[in-house]
């Protein structure tokens, strides 16, 4: 899945609209989780059969997989093809009455909607939770409980035009310098867009000290502990204010705009994810991958997308499907054709360090590692709506107290959290 501003705005927006129609379909009372039945926890029979849905970029390698189970178990598995952009909506709207899969694949973020409407239920893992990157299991888990099964992450890094700079910058400042030095066009390209994004934004946010989130005791994002309107927050704005005065940031770069200048060997730096590397490889682009540099001094970290698969609370086959993903779907093989397939670092420990050969997708692992879990709690939904607006209000000087407008927009995600 392509990760963009657009697409992550979409998502939560949706997640939200659905949330508020089941809502208002239930009693009122009562969360929907509260009302979930639980499944059979009796062994499967042997002519059962697992409905799993999947997007047709993974569905061939599950097809194998599938095979390979049913052969063993005697558990068909029925692969019902979808596309990705409709999945939560259909599962938040089949499972409440049965007629839902047994599994979906979907991204982390998507959890706390659905959890919160009581359609998934906790993966047992054990021992083989340590099978998978920290943070895989960290974007997987809601209110200290693992969720899912994850098979790749996915996130920004800072693509290098080898030829046009012969080394990582050290700096925000570093890669500006290094970028004009080298003659091109732009020092370094991001997609902005009219409305701001605080995705590809988020790097240089962090490395201010400035969360969106606090963590609780368990290590999730808790929504009480708001950080954006820290003193690291007011910092952060100050320095976007002076980068748009500067055209370091620029609204009229979008995606769009900035992979074309970028594949046409305009910049020697491209802040962007994996999603981008085959379309500048095929441009003639000499790639390196390296850390998105700092401009507040702490770590630039990124947003981590992960993506998995989810149990149904409504499966009457849940140790089948429990089966199925921990001892296929979540196994070195499978993670590694899953790689294969979509080119996104595995989850898997052992997966990632063979896929790891490709020293590109090492160094997108590497920097995921060093990233946070975009949020999975529904109350992100609230933040989207006014972060990026702010954001562009500063680069392009609309506002005229980038302070006052960044706590405003602080103080508007706040009370729209209360609600």
């Amino acid at each position: 899945m392509k990760v963009t501003r657009r697409t992550v705005l979409s998502a939560t927006a949706l997640a939200a609209a659905t949330t508020l129609a089941l809502t208002a379909c239930g009693s009122g009372s009562e969360p929907a989780a509260s009302s979930a039945a639980k499944p059979s926890s009796s062994a499967p029979a042997s002519d059962a059969t697992l409905s799993v849905w999947v997007d047709s970029n993974r569905a061939p390698v599950l097809k194998e997989a599938a095979a390979e189970f049913t052969a063993s178990s005697g558990v068909k598995v029925d692969l019902v093809i979808k596309d990705f952009g409709k999945i939560q909506e259909d599962f938040l709207r089949q499972v409440p009455s049965g007629k839902g899969p047994d599994i979906t694949i979907g991204a982390h973020d998507w959890l706390g909607n659905l959890v919160k409407n009581g359609v998934v239920q906790p993966v047992e893992l054990g021992d083989k939770v340590n099978d998978f990157q920290e943070v895989t299991i960290d974007a997987m888990s809601y209110d200290g409980k693992v969720y899912g099964v994850p098979y790749s992450t996915e996130n920004l890094a800072l693509l290098r035009n080898t030829e046009l700079a012969d080394k990582a910058p050290e700096s925000f400042d570093d890669m500006v310098k290094a970028g004009k030095d080298s003659g091109a066009k732009y020092p370094f390209l991001v997609q902005v867009g009219t409305e701001g994004d605080p995705f590809h934004m988020y790097p240089f946010q962090m490395s201010f000290g400035t969360p969106v989130f606090g963590q609780n005791a368990e290590g999730g994002y808790d929504p009480s502990k708001l950080e954006l309107g820290n003193a690291g927050g007011e910092k952060f704005a100050t320095w976007l204010a002076k980068q748009g005065k500067a055209g370091l940031f620029n609204t009229n770069i979008d995606a769009d705009i900035a992979k074309e200048k970028f594949n046409a060997g305009e910049s020697p730096f491209f802040i962007t994810g994996p999603w981008n590397v085959e379309d500048a490889q095929k441009a003639g682009i000499k790639l390196a991958v390296d850390p998105i540099p700092s401009a507040g001094g702490e770590p630039a970290a990124p947003f981590v997308g992960v993506q998995g698969f989810f149990v149904s609370s409504k499966t009457e086959n849940l140790l089948a499907a429990s089966e199925f993903l921990t001892n296929y779907i979540g196994t070195e093989a499978v993670q590694t054709k899953l790689y294969e397939a979509g080119k996104r670092p595995p989850a898997n420990k052992a997966a990632f360090e063979a896929a790891s050969q490709d020293e590109l997708v090492s160094s997108f692992g590497q920097v995921a590692a060093d990233g946070v879990p975009m949020p999975n709690i529904p109350e992100m939904n609230a933040v989207w709506e006014f972060w990026g607006v702010a954001e562009a209000d500063i680069i392009t000087g609309k506002a005229k107290d980038p302070v006052k407008r960044w706590n405003d927009m602080a103080k508007q995600v706040e009370s729209a959290i209360s609600k």
